[in-house]
């Protein structure tokens, strides 16, 4: 389990254990401590476009950390001109997974290869951008880097090590163009590291944000990946810096071009339904949510990804051929838009 949190008044330079690294004179140059400066670094330039955008609305900021090492910065803006909700949150964990949590963050592993408890370590950024305008979506991104050391009942077993993330886009309205946009952005990030990425981590993204009980997709997609350590794991840092730094290119001209739109009771209505559907994926299948709520993780950082409203109908059934039957058609039938 994870210790609890305490509140602290302001950002330490780093939430890193000094004993982290074995090579201490080489200590800042270590994957955990380029990777927290970079998602800090993605935090407050997000945070900064996110308010310029709003023209008004600033985000609360929350720092906290744990006796053990560890903290996070959580940081959200509520109710504002443009966004319902923002959440921008990085944390950097230590502490010790149940098998069942071993399982929520890692299931492609054998469950006899961690049979106790597991030591870990993971640092990222997740963030949750919910405008209040049903023609501007919602977006999703989180990185991360994770690694566990050897169970308790299992002294020797080697470290391991991997990269997940991804960035998902969630309209209730479809502008074609506006989808295109977002995802040529992913895939130009991705085509600089390998050509195969954009197509498996968009296929990858599809099948993630799968609602099983209702047969759709939570939205448009975007890219996703998980459990990524079979390439060289300087050139994985890199490339998930890259991908975090398409964030702010990739969204928020949509974001300009759509806050200041019209709309209906009945266009919000939508919005809110597919908010539920919002609800829905990330309380009963999101890894990061089931992880961190098995791990005794901040509760208020992990429930920031929720709307602010949402809403469910008894059987709501949009008309066929309607603007809101096209978007649920593009989530049960994903495809390919670029």
């Amino acid at each position: 389990m994870i210790e609890k949190e305490t509140p602290e008044t302001q950002r330490p330079y780093t939430f890193l254990r000094e004993t982290d690294d074995d090579n201490h004179s080489d200590y800042s140059n270590s994957v955990r401590a380029r990777f927290e400066k970079m998602i800090r670094e993605v935090q407050d330039s997000v945070c900064s476009a996110i308010e310029a955008v709003d023209q008004g609305g600033k985000f609360k900021e929350d720092v906290w950390s744990r006796p053990g090492g560890g903290g996070g910065i959580s940081r959200v803006l509520q109710d504002g001109a443009v966004w319902e909700k923002a959440g921008v949150n990085v944390s950097v964990v230590y502490g010790v997974m149940p098998p069942e949590a071993y399982r929520a963050a890692n299931p492609s592993q054998n469950d006899n290869t961690k049979s106790g408890p597991v030591p870990f370590f993971a640092a990222g950024i997740s963030s949750v951008l919910h405008p209040k305008n049903p023609f501007a979506p919602t977006l999703h991104f989180n990185y991360r880097y994770f690694e566990t050391d050897a169970p308790k009942d299992t002294p020797g077993a080697p470290r391991q090590w991997w990269f997940g993330g991804g960035t998902d886009l969630t309209p209730a309205y479809i502008f074609e163009e506006d989808v295109k946009h977002f995802h040529s952005v992913q895939k130009s990030a991705c085509d600089k590291f390998d050509a195969s990425f954009y197509p498996r981590f968009k296929k990858w993204c599809d099948d993630y944000f799968y609602i099983k009980h209702r047969g759709e997709r939570r939205g448009l997609g975007g890219i996703f990946f998980d459990d990524l350590n079979d390439y060289d794991q300087e050139m994985l840092l890199s490339f998930a810096t890259e991908c975090a730094n398409t964030v702010i290119p990739a969204y928020i001209p949509i974001i300009e071009k759509r806050k200041d739109m019209p709309f209906t009771d009945s266009h919000k209505e939508w919005q809110q339904l597919r908010r539920g559907r919002y609800v829905e994926f990330n309380l009963v299948y999101d890894r990061g949510t089931t992880f961190g709520l098995k791990t005794g993780g901040r509760i208020e950082s992990i429930l920031v990804s929720l709307p602010l409203t949402a809403r469910w109908e008894y059987d709501h059934q949009p008309e066929d051929g309607s603007e809101e039957w096209k978007l649920l058609d593009a989530c049960i039938n994903p495809k390919e838009w670029i």
